[in-house]
Order: C-alpha cells, then sequence, then structure tokens
C-alpha cells in the first residue's frame, strides 16, 4: 500500500494500493470518532462493493446508512442534493458524525458539496472507484454539482479527511471507462511529467496501474499544497478542461463521456496554439498518439465557434477575460489570459 500526505488546509492521506476496501472501517475509524456514517453511492456501484465496504463499517463499530442514486452526470444535481439532504436529517446525521463517497466522480463531487453545507460541515471520507476518481477528482478538495449552465458550476473547497483508492475496484470496469479515466491520466503527463507520458505512450497502463495512480496523485498533491483555492497553479490542472466542458455541454452530459472530453479539449487547443507558434513542433502529434494508444478521442466535428459559446460559463473566466491552459512542451504549462475578443479569435481564426 502507497501512502500519499496531502497538507492543504486539512491535512489528510491518499492510501492506494489492492484490496484497501475490506479493510475500509479499520482505516477509517483510524481518523474519525464518528458513531454513525451515510454511504453515499450510485445504483451501479451499489451492487458491487457496498456490502463489503458496510460490513467493514459496522465492524469497527460504525452504524451505517445507505443513500442511493441512478448513476450519471445528470445526477449531479441541485434535486439529488437536496435528495440526499433529507435523507441525513431524516437518519438524524449530526455534525459528529460521517459521509462516505463510495464511488467514482459524480459520488465523490455531489457527496463532498453536501458534506460542505449539511449542518455547514459534517466530515466525509473519499472510497474513488473510477480511474478517473482515483487518479483526480476525489484529491484536492474540489466538490460541486451542476446547473443548466454548465458543469460544476456551484459548489465548495471541502477537503476530505482520508481517500481510499482500491486498484481492485478498476477490474469491475469496462474498457470504454477505463479509457475515460486515462483522459485525466494523459492530462497529468502532458502538464508536468514527460517521464509519465512516455510510459503512456506505450499503451496498455493496466500492467503499471498502481505506480501511475501514485504519479497522478503526487503531482496533484503538489499543485494543491501550492494553490488549494485555484487561483494561480492549480489551474493548470484543467488543461483540456474549457473546451471539454463545452463538448459535453453540446451533447447535454450524455453524449460523450468527461475523459474522452478533455482528450478532445487538449488535442484542439494544442492544435490551434501550435498552429499559431505557441507550442514546439510535434507535441500537438505527440499528444494524439498517446491518446490513441489509451484508446482515447482526439477530435470533434463541434464548431469552432459553437466550442467558444459553449465555454464561456468556465470558471477560469473573470469578468471580461478567460484563462486558457497551454503545453508549450509535453510535461511543461502556461496560463494564457485573454480578453473575449482574443478568446474568440483564437478559437475561430
Amino acid at each position: 500500500m502507497e501512502k500519499i500526505t496531502v497538507n492543504a488546509s486539512r491535512t489528510y492521506d491518499i492510501l492506494i494500493g489492492s484490496g484497501l476496501l475490506k479493510d475500509c472501517g479499520k482505516y477509517i475509524r483510524e481518523v474519525s470518532s464518528a458513531k454513525k456514517a451515510a454511504v453515499v453511492t450510485d445504483d451501479n456501484v451499489d451492487r458491487l462493493y457496498s456490502e463489503k465496504a458496510v460490513k467493514s463499517l459496522e465492524s469497527e463499530g460504525f452504524t451505517v446508512v445507505k443513500f442511493v442514486f441512478p448513476h450519471g452526470e445528470h445526477s449531479k444535481s441541485h434535486e439529488t442534493l437536496l435528495n440526499l439532504y433529507e435523507f441525513l436529517a431524516e437518519n438524524d446525521i449530526t455534525r459528529t458524525d460521517l459521509l462516505i463517497a463510495l464511488g467514482g466522480g459524480v459520488v465523490g463531487d455531489l457527496t463532498g458539496f453536501a458534506a460542505a453545507s449539511f449542518l455547514r460541515g459534517v466530515e466525509f471520507v473519499q472510497i474513488p472507484t473510477s480511474l478517473l476518481a482515483q487518479v483526480d477528482s476525489s484529491v484536492g478538495g474540489k466538490t460541486a454539482v451542476n446547473i443548466r449552465a454548465g458543469k460544476n458550476l456551484v459548489g465548495a473547497f471541502n477537503q476530505p479527511i482520508l481517500v481510499i483508492a482500491d486498484t481492485d475496484t478498476l477490474d469491475t470496469l469496462t474498457e470504454e471507462f477505463f479509457a475515460d479515466g486515462m483522459g485525466e491520466v494523459v492530462k497529468y503527463g502532458m502538464i508536468r511529467s514527460e517521464k509519465l507520458f512516455d510510459l503512456l505512450m506505450k499503451g496498455n497502463a493496466k500492467t503499471n496501474i498502481a505506480e501511475i495512480i501514485k504519479q497522478c496523485v503526487e503531482i496533484k498533491r503538489d499543485v494543491v499544497q501550492h494553490d488549494e483555492h485555484d487561483t494561480g497553479e492549480r489551474m493548470i490542472l484543467n488543461f483540456g478542461h474549457t473546451l471539454g466542458h463545452a463538448i459535453e455541454k453540446y451533447y447535454n452530459y450524455e453524449g460523450i463521456t468527461h475523459g474522452n472530453g478533455v482528450a478532445i479539449g487538449m488535442a484542439v487547443i494544442s492544435g490551434i496554439a501550435e498552429k499559431k507558434g505557441l507550442v514546439a513542433k510535434g507535441v500537438t502529434e505527440k499528444l494524439i498518439s498517446c491518446l490513441k494508444a489509451n484508446g482515447l478521442p482526439y477530435q470533434t466535428e463541434i464548431p469552432k465557434e459553437k466550442l467558444f459559446e459553449l465555454s464561456l460559463n468556465d470558471k477560469k473566466r473573470a469578468s471580461s477575460k478567460i484563462r486558457i491552459v497551454l503545453c508549450p512542451e509535453i510535461g511543461k504549462w502556461e496560463i494564457k489570459t485573454l480578453t473575449i475578443d482574443e478568446y474568440k479569435d483564437f478559437l475561430t481564426k
């Protein structure tokens, strides 16, 4: 088992390894004196892992209640959030109790925001079961729900007290959803680690998945510790996301997964920037080769003008300006601030 410590507004550990879920109660009891734990999960994960998690929690003296909602991005909504609040109130969850997010990114984001806001703050634990959640969304304290105007626009920074990433849970992912998580993994190589990128170029990430997760989490740990609240360096973690979120929104969060959207977003913005001399020659070609090697898409038929319109609600927009993340070389990053007119010209001309 690997243990990585995050020193942010709350200090906590990220545990990475095989077979951790069956002992999750023990690990959580070491950091929590709560008497009651509310497990929040979706219907897919519930069938696979809830029984094992609940059994482990009860063996450590936790009284466990469980909230299950339909899987999918559409459940990351205020409707589900309000239902969760009512469930917590009906089950007498107090400020000294605990929420546990058991699932992928949707579960983690929703649970973390509920924990930040219910009773003005209840501690929570992340048990990510998807690759995307293990390498990215479970770490760093960003929590949110979606609204019609865009993705993750209502949320809070709320660090968990523990993250438990059992790599065995990745065995039940379909090839499609494993590849989806690889979109975020490739992002980490692009922004901070040429060594990781070269490893990913070989494909077949499953053979080195524990090490890959560790490297991604270490990169995110370092960035979060430098800029917890996303006002500077942490923006680099959004490489590919400005256009990726626009692509997801175009398809109403149904026609494309998040990791695929990020993959296309990285390739499209890199291609545009390379033609304008802002990215070294050959970087986009290498990126596309890496995406292909990991089962990810790299292009879209959505008109650039439409991508511009759909990306204006991006969280990196500040009044009449927007910040975009570029990788001038593999493993290097740059944040450029553009006016809205300059951004439009950047994308469309």
